[in-house]
Formats: structure tokens, sequence, C-alpha cells
């Protein structure tokens, strides 16, 4: 489940934006932004202003390496959460001001109260909670993997339980690539949180999904965990290169 996290100190923010989630879903405009990622609309760019502390302002932390949900073209964004931080931002008054970052830092950004929100497809964690308050859920994710072609470890598998089987049977020298700090690597390591018992393989982090599919397409790595909607836009990405 994907959520936002709002600044503590900002008990307002966080229910404007429920508020703010519960009429975009129910009037349509999420399914709209949705279809311009997964459908045939055409995505909106959005621009950041610079940061003024003189001007009131909507202040959101991102990792901006993480397709459909943020991305840049140039120096535009896009992508969902970026198309929803936009509109918040009008909801709300305010100037929009975008800080892209690496996404470990993007919570610890807003505990220190150099952003008001993090919008950057963020799973809700336990851990987290110690530097934002989640919002309402928004989105609901899955995990999928991204192999070479030419692997076909995975080829008769039909359901979850069988693709779990296999993982459970790889030795202790496989590398998994997962991008550092998201569910993947919660996945892949173990989470007690979530129930998510691991594997007996080396797991490798990066800073995004797309650097650990170059290095496995380089033979660094065998296999990469991500979530689904990243995945889908990777594959596509490499595939269209090659």
């Amino acid at each position: 489940e994907y959520a936002f996290g709002v600044d503590k100190n900002q008990p307002e923010l966080l229910e404007e934006v429920n508020k703010f989630i519960a009429k975009i879903k129910s009037d349509g405009t999420y399914e709209e932004i949705l279809n311009k990622y997964f459908g045939d609309s055409t995505p909106t760019p959005v621009t950041s202003a610079e940061l003024d502390p003189s001007k009131d302002q909507l202040v959101v932390a991102t990792n901006a390496a993480f397709e459909p949900f943020e991305y840049m073209s140039g120096d535009k964004y896009l992508g969902i959460d970026m198309e929803i931080a936009a509109l918040l931002a009008e909801h709300l008054g305010k100037e929009l001001v975008i800080s892209n970052m690496d996404f470990e830092a993007v919570c610890l950004s807003v505990g220190q109260s150099k952003a008001d929100i993090a919008m950057a497809g963020l799973t809700i964690k336990e851990e987290r909670k110690e530097y934002v308050t989640f919002s309402d859920k928004y989105h609901d994710a899955a995990q999928m993997l991204i192999v070479k072609a030419s692997d076909t470890r995975f080829d008769d598998c039909k359901t979850a339980e069988d693709v779990e089987a296999v993982l459970n049977s790889l030795d202790s020298k496989t590398k998994i690539g997962v991008q550092t700090g998201t569910t993947g690597e919660f996945y892949v390591r173990g989470d007690e949180e979530w129930g998510f018992s691991g594997y007996d393989v080396e797991c490798v982090g990066y800073k995004s999904g797309s650097l650990a599919v170059q290095d496995m397409l380089n033979g660094n790595i065998d296999l990469v965990v991500i979530d689904e909607a990243p995945a889908k836009c990777i594959v596509e990405a490499f595939n269209e290169m090659n």
C-alpha cells in the first residue's frame, strides 16, 4: 500500500491531504491520472518553483527515479505522484516546490522539516513513522521479478507460490538487485513486520531500479525485484533500447 508521508507537526495538512485523496478518488481524477501512465492519455509535465521561505509553498520530497510515479524529462517532473502533488498544491492555494533526493532521505527530510510531505511511491512501514505521519493509502502495489530473456528458471511458474519456490531454491551465491529502502529490499532480505522471511541470497542495493537492471544486463547480478509499475516501465525502456 502506497501513502504520502506528512510532517508530524502539520496535522492540518494531513487532514487536507486525506480529504484530497478521497476527493480525487471519488470524482475520477485519480483514474484520469492513472490512464496517462497505464493507458493512452498523455502525461502532464509538472514544474517546480524555487524554494522561497517568504512565499506560501508546498515542499514535496521525492526521488524522481521511480517511473511511473516520479521521474524527470529535462527539467520537468512527470509521474502519478507528481501530478497529484501539482493538484494538491493548487487545492491548497500554495506554490509547488519539488525537492529531488535519494529515496532513503525522503522521509528523513520531512522529519527534519525540510519538506512538508513525502510523495515517492512510499509503502506504509512502521519504521518510517518515526519521521512522518502517513496519509490514507492511495495505491496498492505488488512486487515483480525482472530477469534476462535467456533466464528460464521462472518460465513454468503459474502462481506466486511457484515463484517463491524457485526463489527458495536459489543458493547463497545468487545476487538479487533491489532499489535500496524499497519494499523489494524488505522482501528479499526479510522483514518481520510484514511477515517476509527473506531468501538465502545476496541482496544488492541500488539507487534506482534502472541501475539494478543495467547491472544485471552487465552480468553482475542475477535478477531484480521491484514494484510492479516501475518494473513494467523499466523493462519496456530497456527492451526499446535493445
